[in-house]
């Protein structure tokens, strides 16, 4: 039996003595062009329009990714395929003490064509921070949705020192517990949503730090935001989404999760910094005295292969 797999790409179709249900092909036609449709017609790869285009190779397979820092569209001009995709929502902002939790990641595989196009593509914004540890404006990251799949959630932002808002909120990954000074309560952290992120850590000496994609807040060490996840193989080179946003702290400033996540607060030292923009990294949270960061943008990556 003829095998299509085996067939070198150099080979004439005219030396080729066909099959009888096949027409014959043009002795001009190679067999590289048949085995992409050339014989049943001229293949028709997928186009499409839409975010900043980009392509690499990988082990011989060239991919084609179109990169989403704001909200835009997706337009299929021609053709169909499975792209894979990489959603990540905006990143809570930080609190008056907790950090902000990582807005959610999502990760898979959807078949896309004309007839659906165009496609909405939605990037969250960051939440915002506040200016000082007795303000209770910060608020979470917005939804990141795309190609029809379920919205990546924002992340929670980090808890305050009043009682209205100490506890860190739930999100993608959930923001850090901060302090009722009132009560004298620590704010538990806010729980993450399953396949998106993680939990963040409850309000301490050192405060309640925002869940990243890969573990809660807190995990590596008391305060520091919970790490994200890299994205192998989505675009040419590799880079890590998602990182909590630390908790301020009284002696020492501590750090954001890996994936963009916020610098907390030192006491009388520094203001917490922002997470980083297109990462969905949480801010920093804040201290007495010292601003709280705001969550960074997310992000849409689309891939799929060319050639």
């Amino acid at each position: 039996m003829f095998r299509q797999d085996r067939t070198n790409p150099s080979t004439a179709v005219s030396t080729w003595k066909g099959r009888k249900d096949l027409a014959k092909a043009n002795p001009s036609t190679a067999v590289s062009a048949w085995l992409n449709g050339g014989l049943g017609g001229t293949a028709t790869p997928m186009t499409a329009f839409g975010g900043i285009i980009t392509q690499y190779e990988d082990s011989g397979t060239t991919y084609r990714v179109h990169a989403f820092r704001g909200t835009g569209t997706f337009t299929v001009a021609a053709g169909s395929a499975d792209v894979d995709y990489l959603i990540v929502a905006g990143g809570g902002g930080g609190g008056g003490r907790g950090g902000g939790g990582a807005g959610g990641m999502l990760t898979g595989t959807v078949a896309i064509d004309t007839a659906s196009s165009p496609y909405t593509i939605t990037v969250g914004a960051g939440g915002v921070g506040v200016s000082d540890y007795t303000v209770t404006t910060q608020t979470s990251g917005a939804n990141s949705s795309a190609l029809g799949v379920t919205a990546a959630v924002g992340g929670g932002y980090g808890g305050s020192n009043a009682a209205t808002k100490y506890d860190g909120a739930v999100g993608g990954s959930g923001g850090g517990g901060g302090w009722n000074s009132g009560g004298g309560a620590y704010g538990s952290g806010g729980a993450g949503t399953t396949g998106q992120g993680n939990a963040g850590s409850g309000g301490s000496d050192s405060y309640g730090a925002g869940g990243g994609k890969a573990e809660a807040g807190g995990t590596d060490s008391a305060g520091e935001g919970g790490d994200g996840s890299s994205s192998i193989g989505i675009s040419a080179s590799t880079r890590t989404y998602a990182g909590g946003g630390a908790g301020g702290n009284y002696s020492a400033a501590r750090t954001g999760g890996d994936g963009g996540g916020g610098t907390g607060a030192n006491y009388g030292s520094s203001v917490a910094t922002g997470g980083i923009p297109n990462t969905g990294g949480g801010g920093g949270g804040g201290e007495n005295g010292q601003a709280s960061g705001d969550g960074g943008t997310g992000i849409v990556l689309i891939r799929y292969a060319v050639a």
